[in-house]
Formats: C-alpha cells, structure tokens, sequence
C-alpha cells in the first residue's frame, strides 16, 4: 500500500492537489490553535503569487498515509507533542519522499517538539538555517533571515531545520511565532507591517515547499 503512495508522490509532485494540511498530534497540545491563520496565509499566497491552493484546509492525522497528498503540513501548539511508532514511521517516509514539514512554536511547545523530531529523525541534528538559505528568497526577500513577529522572551528569532541529503525537509521558527503573524488582526492586535512580514514569509516556506 505505502508503496503506492511513494509512485504517486514521485510521479505528481508537480502537479499536487494545491492543498495544504495542518497535523492533528497526539499527546494533548493543542494542534488546533490559531484557526484564522492558515487560511489568511492561504489568501495572502495566492493574491501575492501564481499559487492557486484550495481554501479548504485539511487536517490530517500523523498516521494518516493520506499525507502523502500533501506537499506540506504544518505543525502548531503550546504544549506537549508525541509520535508512537507509528506515527514515526508514516512521517519519515513523508518527509523522506518529498514531503516538508513547518513548526511554528507557540510558545511552550520548544522541549516537546525537539524531543519529538530527535525520535523522527535520530541521526539528524536541527541546524539553524542561515539568510542566504533559498526559503529566505523566494517571491520575498528575507536578508537578515527570520524576521520577530511575536514577543515571548525577548530573545532573538531563530529558524532551524532538518536537512535531509541536502535538502530541507523542516522548518522550525522559533521566538517568532509565524503562525500568530497569520492570524486575524484582531487576534494579537499586531501592527500591518508586523503582520505583513509574517504573511510573506510564510509565502516563501510555501512556495520552497512547493517547488523543492
């Protein structure tokens, strides 16, 4: 059965169903959070590019062989994260084959999902992703790399990844909370400017996402 996906995702990953997923987790953080954001992002994308993504966003299970539909899910929350076996083994062969991963911390969530991705990937080490890496410069220019949208510490923001031979297959940011950027105005009463950058760089992890 699995094999079967691998075909179709090799075969079709140009041409993917212009839909994007969020990852239902177990372990009790909440994986829901920030409902409005993935579908402003999604509008913001596809006003500011050649990207036609379905406004139906799909939530998808990590067990679920379904995610190989999907050329990139994204994973929030504040609390606690937890892959059984099975869920490692449906996400490495994902991400393996293709598939991207984008981690927005909501705060709280840093110890959990770094314990997480050392179980998914063991032989791997997260790395910070330096400004000149091609996510940074895609339809939007990031020179200083990951730009603060949300202040928790006061610390500095960080993106990292885990690169999978040579390519990218997690972005995680980290002390910028991309996702709150995404959100409705509303939510966080961010100023536009601040609210802007986060939408374009959301853009750019979609459309590295999509074409690597």
């Amino acid at each position: 059965m699995r094999l079967l996906f691998y075909i179709f995702f090799f075969t079709a990953s140009c041409c993917f169903s212009q839909q994007v997923a969020i990852l239902k987790y177990k372990g009790g953080g909440d994986w829901y959070a920030n409902p409005t954001s993935l579908p402003n992002l999604i509008n913001f994308t596809n006003s500011n590019s050649k990207a036609t993504i379905s406004k139906n966003v799909a939530t998808i299970n990590s067990d679920d062989e379904d995610i190989f539909n999907y050329p990139i899910v994204f994973v929030t929350g504040h609390g606690n994260i937890f892959f059984s076996n099975d869920d490692i083994n449906n996400l490495r062969s994902y991400l393996m084959s293709g598939g991207f991963m984008h981690i927005s911390d909501n705060y709280g969530f840093d110890k959990y999902i770094r314990r997480e991705l050392k179980k998914l990937f063991p032989e791997l080490e997260l790395k910070e992703i330096p400004s000149n890496h091609p996510i940074f410069h895609q339809t939007f220019n990031f020179q200083n790399g990951i730009p603060k949208i949300h202040e928790h510490d006061k610390n500095p923001p960080k993106a990292f990844g885990l690169f999978y031979n040579g390519r990218l297959i997690v972005f995680y940011d980290y002390e910028s909370d991309l996702s709150d950027g995404w959100e409705d105005q509303s939510v966080h009463n961010n100023p536009k400017e601040v609210r802007e950058k986060a939408l374009k760089m959301g853009a750019n992890i979609i459309e590295y996402a999509f074409n690597n």
